[in-house]
């Protein structure tokens, strides 16, 4: 009589095995993914935004944001702007329909050296958001993290309730002032970290290693991993958030990170892959680290954020990118609007 073979148990998919150590979220303004990958929150920028709305599923919601904007009236450049506002909350009105956490929005970038002006930016979001039935709980502000937009983040959480998530993040520095300011949220970069030293060091080899899930990478170590350890060490509550991922094998080894915002591509990788995760982060490991506590005054940020070669390059770097993108959306919208070619 013959025995049937033990069915062993299928191993969990790296995406799954990763969410039982990690808060896990999409980076992506496209809704299909999101049903897709079930993620708890999900982040946007101007670059998403722009990518989304020019994909013909979404162009209602180009056109609901076009006649917002027309409504307000005033001059071109303002009818323009209150558009791309209007158009930013409708993608994030109809993320928060599909997942239970909250969506990320991002005050213009050109504003990141204003700190007065992302402010009044960022309050005017979130009264687009009341107007379409949203509590500010449910909203991360997405800001710059220079000195200025870490202040505006400071003011925007003490002073009128609104959650801040601190984008283009690359220094200790920036990290340090912005537990000090008490943001809910910040997003180290850690991909275009490691693209600044491929490019301008002679290590090379900033790849996975053979061993799954582990990644010969001593750069986290000098970054994201340092930071984690740093907060929790000294109790901050501000979230760590890993963000503008390369490959998998980046991801899986900050698993145990408090947050990590990954894009759909990378998303689907990890729900094929079958290797086994391990974190690499714990609260517990950072109490042992050697990390020493320090205040970050004015110009304290300023000196130590310059001696950082690499997070004073991607900064400006990032600013720039971002601007540009809103600026290409906001030439897509005032063509639409304005264009004697539609007759309009």
């Amino acid at each position: 009589m013959s025995v049937s073979p033990v069915k062993r148990p299928k191993m969990e998919s790296a995406l799954e095995q990763l969410k039982q150590h990690t808060t896990v979220v999409a980076d992506t303004g496209d809704f299909h993914a999101i049903d897709q990958y079930k993620p708890l929150d999900a982040t946007t920028n101007p670059s998403l935004i722009l990518a989304a709305a020019q994909m013909p599923a979404y162009q209602e919601l180009v056109e609901d944001a076009i006649e917002y904007g027309k409504k307000l009236g005033g001059s071109e450049d303002e009818q323009v702007q209150n558009a791309s506002d209007k158009l930013f909350v409708l993608f994030g009105a109809e993320i928060l329909k599909r997942i239970p956490g909250r969506v990320s929005t991002e005050v213009d970038a050109r504003l990141s050296f204003d700190k007065e002006g992302m402010i009044k930016r960022a309050k005017r979001l979130i009264d687009l958001y009341k107007e379409a039935g949203i509590g500010k709980d449910r909203i991360l502000i997405k800001l710059s993290s220079t000195w200025e937009g870490i202040q505006a983040g400071k003011v925007l959480e003490e002073e009128y309730g609104i959650h801040c998530n601190m984008t283009l993040l690359f220094s200790f520095a920036q990290a340090v002032a912005c537990a000090e300011a008490g943001v809910t949220l910040i997003s180290p970069f850690v991909g275009r970290i490691l693209d600044w030293h491929v490019a301008n060091t002679d290590k090379k080899t900033f790849e996975p290693s053979e061993d799954p899930g582990k990644l010969n990478l001593c750069i986290l170590k000098l970054s994201v991993t340092k930071i984690y350890n740093y907060y929790k060490k000294f109790g901050y509550k501000t979230i760590v958030m890993g963000a503008s991922f390369r490959n998998t094998g980046e991801i899986k080894a900050l698993t145990g990170c408090d947050y990590l915002t990954i894009s759909p591509k990378l998303l689907g990788e990890l729900s094929k892959e079958n290797t086994k995760l391990t974190p690499t982060l714990s609260a517990k490991d950072a109490q042992t680290s050697n990390l020493e506590k320090i205040h970050m005054d004015e110009k304290t940020f300023r000196w130590e954020h310059k001696e950082d070669q690499m997070a004073v390059e991607k900064l400006s770097d990032g600013i720039r990118k971002f601007a540009a993108d809103a600026i290409k959306l906001e030439r897509m919208l005032k063509e639409r609007m304005f264009s004697t070619k539609n007759g309009k």
